[in-house]
Order: structure tokens, then C-alpha cells, then sequence
């Protein structure tokens, strides 16, 4: 009788064993169907935010990118909840493993949630928006993103530049776009012995019927230095953004010409070396 009670209890406990695998098999394989349909969502609805929000001529494209990483996070993180959920774990232990989780990782990660602050900042404040060319502590290019971590920008020398938010906004930002219109300032050094008022003349002609060089604020030439070599002329124009570097480079080329032309030289540092005979 003995002998066969204990079959019968390993019968029962083998039964109970094969109904909990059965019962949290089954429960894992709904989880992992919900954690993959869960990623799959995420993925769908970050990109068909950022292609119905594209398609909008009048919506900010700077908002673009942290509306579609912050609906992307909010649905992987539901999806975490009811993933615990399938194993039996209540909605508020949830909340409670969710709070204490979220305290050691903000403490572990001080530097990933500043750049979280500053990326909000950054979309606050606006000190500047996507297609903007930016100077900062940095670097500097042309933004193509400003995500919840980094700010993605494209340098002049078509190099990619991924910068945490937070250096940016604890740095000085230079937004060269921002405004439509550039001054040029450019420095042209003439003898001592040429005409300075021939030489400022026939500079201010040349910006004055340059195209890019706007008529108001109208340029100016002006003598800024007496130097070891040369006297300075500095010329100030004003262009608008876009026409500015080819504007500039223009400047640069016809200045030259026009003064070889003219018969006025452009010194450069010389030394002289004079020998005494003993």
C-alpha cells in the first residue's frame, strides 16, 4: 500500500510538472509573439511617422525625428508590460519594477539622461533647426537630425558628425542660417607707395557691380591698418546667406586682377639681409 501511494504521488507531482510546463510553455511563446509583434509595431509606426509627417510641406521637420523615436520607446515599453503580464505579474508590481528599474538606470546613466534634457531643450528653445549650418563646441556642419540623444550634422567636407545633445547645448552655438544675410570682410593690403584713395575707389567700384553684393547696406572700403608692409583696406559687403561664399571667392579673384591692373601691388613680407664688410 505504501509503494503504491508514492506512485501515486509521483503521478501526481509528474501531472502537476507537465501542467506547469504546459501552462508557462505556452505562456512563453505568447510572450515572444508579443515581443516580436511589439518590435515590428514600433518599427512600422517610427517610420510611418516620419513619412506621413515628411509629406507635410507646413510641419517642422526638426520635430520629425523625436516624435518618431519617442512613439517607437513608448510602444517597446508597453510591449515590455504586457510580456510580464503573460507570466503572471500584476500591473502594479509592474509599475514598481518599472520605478525602481528606471531610479538605477538614471542613476547609472546620468550622462544618456542629460542628453535627453538637452535634446528637449534644444526642440524648446530652438536656437536652431534641421538644415541649419551650426558652429559648435561640437563641431560644426549642417543638422540633418536632432534625435533624443545626438544631434546627426554633415560637415562641408561631406563627413558624418553624431554629437551628444548635451555638449551642444552646454556649449555656444553659431547658427549661420539663421539670418538671410552675411557681411564679407576682406582685408587687402597696397604699398605704401600706390594711391590709397585710387586703390579704395577702384575696390568699391568692383564690389558695387559684383553680382551676389547687395545694394543695401551698400559696401564700403575703408583703410583699417597701417602694417610693416602695407596699408590695409578692408572692404565690407553685405550678401544674402546663400550667395555668400561665391560672392566672397568672386571678391577675392577680382580684387587681384583689377589692382595688377591697375599697377598697384599687393606687398608681402620680405627680409632683408644686409652684410657689413669688417
Amino acid at each position: 500500500m505504501n509503494n503504491l501511494a508514492k506512485v501515486e504521488n509521483y503521478e501526481a507531482v509528474a501531472a502537476q510538472m507537465v501542467d506547469l510546463g504546459v501552462e508557462y510553455g505556452l505562456s512563453l511563446v505568447s510572450a515572444i509573439v508579443i515581443l516580436i509583434a511589439g518590435y515590428m509595431l514600433a518599427g512600422w509606426i517610427s517610420r510611418a511617422i516620419r513619412n506621413r509627417l515628411g509629406a507635410l510641406k507646413k510641419f517642422d521637420k526638426t520635430l520629425i525625428p523625436i516624435l518618431s523615436q519617442i512613439a517607437r520607446y513608448a510602444i517597446l515599453t508597453f510591449t515590455f508590460i504586457l510580456v510580464l503580464a503573460e507570466f503572471g505579474i500584476q500591473t502594479t508590481s509592474i509599475i514598481a519594477v518599472l520605478g525602481a528599474a528606471g531610479l538605477a538606470i538614471g542613476l547609472a546613466l546620468q550622462g544618456t539622461l542629460q542628453n535627453v534634457a538637452s535634446g528637449v531643450m534644444l526642440l524648446f528653445l530652438r536656437p536652431f533647426k534641421v538644415g541649419d549650418f551650426i558652429e559648435t563646441g561640437a563641431g560644426s556642419g549642417t543638422v540633418d537630425e536632432i534625435g533624443m540623444f545626438m544631434t546627426r550634422m554633415r560637415t562641408s567636407q561631406g563627413i558624418f558628425v553624431a554629437a551628444p545633445n548635451s555638449k551642444i547645448w552646454s556649449s555656444s552655438i553659431t547658427n549661420c542660417s539663421r539670418l538671410p544675410n552675411r557681411r564679407i570682410d576682406l582685408v587687402v593690403g597696397i604699398s605704401y607707395d600706390d594711391d590709397i584713395d585710387k586703390a579704395r575707389a577702384l575696390i568699391l567700384k568692383l564690389a558695387k557691380g559684383k553680382d551676389g553684393v547687395l545694394k543695401e547696406p551698400a559696401p564700403v572700403v575703408n583703410v583699417t591698418n597701417l602694417g610693416d608692409s602695407s596699408v590695409d583696406l578692408e572692404l565690407r559687403a553685405w550678401t544674402s546667406r546663400q550667395d555668400y561664399w561665391e560672392a566672397r571667392w568672386g571678391l577675392i579673384r577680382d580684387v587681384k586682377y583689377a589692382l595688377d591692373k591697375a599697377g598697384i601691388s599687393i606687398p608681402y613680407p620680405h627680409m632683408q639681409v644686409i652684410s657689413q664688410k669688417e
